[in-house]
């Protein structure tokens, strides 16, 4: 009975610690809402999506309303008689409308202040899409940095019972010092390893603690013996023409091409003339005085405005050159962006073919290795094999089981780059990466 109890707390304590270990989408999740990066671009989109409000108001009109109190004193001396003074009071009270009817640029302006919205929306998913790979990233770090470690933690036991065992064998006689001397030393190099091990883990955590705001805790692992699945489709050619027309970076260079070009529609329109319409009406009383009589006034004026540029000292062909020249530089940078995006893809699709073969050959690397460090200790108790190399199919094995790791932590990150490049990385696509994670 009480091995039972012993053995339910136990079994209680680990299920708890498995609880208690986060995954990928929780920690992405984590992000959305601690991220200073992306709580920024978040406050870039609400900032942009005020763009069109303000171009729309250029177009509406403008109604004003202005109001004033004077208190006039005045003295009236006459040729013959006594000085007549006096004061007044007078009120007043304007209402001013003013509407644009014709104004090319103002047109213009509105029409780039809609574009601005979808250049913030834009560059709000290009965000997003970054979160979700700086997650990933770090999140991948984390581990690798943990199996570079357990790895190593791993080697240090191996090598030092090969170590003790050597000392044995030499206090014996069946050996000799040299065994010793080559345990030692691999034992001590283990040693600084570790403590380097020690210290990126550290630094990999600390990267993950920048973005979610606090301390990851226990993460969750990959499944053992996961199995990778190849990109689809499996065109790099398709990967490419996606990553040139959906790309973000590539979506925004076209918008920003197509407000250099309202740019220089707005600056040709200085030598277009502009037509506006105002209208105001108001109010004004004023009492009497020895020299104005008292009332009350009440003006109301209608008008249409015409203004024609006949001469602004070149600024305007000027301004055209200027904004004709910044087309041709947005026309580049969009070239640019979807040959960045273009090689981007490229990269990322040969990543996760290369590290999908990597992996198969890793891993029939690692039934290798570790039969022949099995027969290796077999050849070493048999005295056939000495100590060293007994360490060496140790420390072959262990390479290859980190260098396996790493292959699948980065064909991972290069399938949710090759999705970034095409512009389809969605938050689904984290859900798929965390399914391969274990607790």
């Amino acid at each position: 009975m009480r091995k039972s109890i012993i053995a339910t707390f136990i079994a209680t304590a680990f299920i708890s610690l498995n609880a208690g270990a986060s995954d990928l989408l929780q920690i992405y999740k984590e992000a959305l809402v601690n991220d200073a990066q992306f709580s920024a671009a978040r406050a870039a989109k609400l900032a942009g999506q005020e763009r069109s409000v303000q171009g729309r108001a250029g177009l509406l009109p403008s109604l004003g309303l202005s109001a004033g109190v004077t208190k006039t004193h005045t003295e009236f001396d006459p040729d013959s008689g006594p000085t007549i003074s006096g004061s007044s009071t007078g009120r007043s009270m304007t209402l001013a409308l003013s509407q644009t009817l014709f104004n090319m640029a103002t047109w213009e302006n509105y029409e780039q202040s809609k574009l601005a919205v979808v250049a913030t929306d834009l560059q709000f998913a290009a965000a997003q899409q970054d979160l979700m790979l700086r997650v990933s990233q770090a999140y991948f770090d984390v581990l690798a940095a943990q199996n570079t470690l357990k790895t190593l933690q791993a080697q240090k036991i191996a090598v030092a019972e090969q170590l003790a065992s050597a000392k044995r064998n030499f206090e014996v006689g069946t050996q000799t010092i040299t065994d010793t001397h080559e345990a030692q030393s691999q034992y001590d190099l283990i040693i600084a390893q570790e403590l380097a091990g020690q210290g990126d883990l550290d630094v990999k955590r600390a990267a993950l603690r920048q973005i979610i705001g606090k301390d990851a805790g226990d993460l969750a692992i990959l499944k053992d013996g996961v199995q990778l699945s190849a990109p689809v489709p499996a065109v790099l050619n398709d990967w490419v023409s996606s990553a040139e027309k959906q790309n973000f970076s590539v979506a925004a260079s076209e918008v920003s091409l197509e407000v250099a070009k309202r740019e220089i529609k707005k600056s040709r329109a200085g030598h277009l003339p502009t037509v506006d319409f105002s209208a105001t009406t108001g109010r004004s009383n004023g009492s009497a005085t020895a020299t104005t009589p008292g009332g009350v006034t009440k003006p109301t004026t209608l008008g249409v405005t015409l203004k024609f540029p006949i001469f602004t000292g070149f600024a305007t062909d000027s301004r055209v050159r200027e904004t004709i020249a910044l087309e041709d530089k947005a026309r580049n940078d969009l070239e640019n962006s979807r040959r960045v995006a273009a090689q981007a893809a490229r990269q990322s699709f040969i990543g996760v073919v290369s590290g999908l073969a990597q992996i198969k050959a890793f891993e029939a690397a690692e039934i290798s290795s570790q039969s022949a460090l099995d027969s290796t200790k077999l050849g070493y108790q048999v005295g056939v094999r000495i100590n060293i190399d007994v360490l060496n199919a140790q420390q072959k094995l262990s390479n290859t089981r980190q260098s396996l790791a790493k292959a699948r932590y980065d064909s991972i990150l290069n399938g949710l780059r090759l999705k970034a490049a095409a512009g389809t990385l969605k938050e689904t696509d984290l859900v798929e990466v965390n399914a391969l994670l274990t607790q």
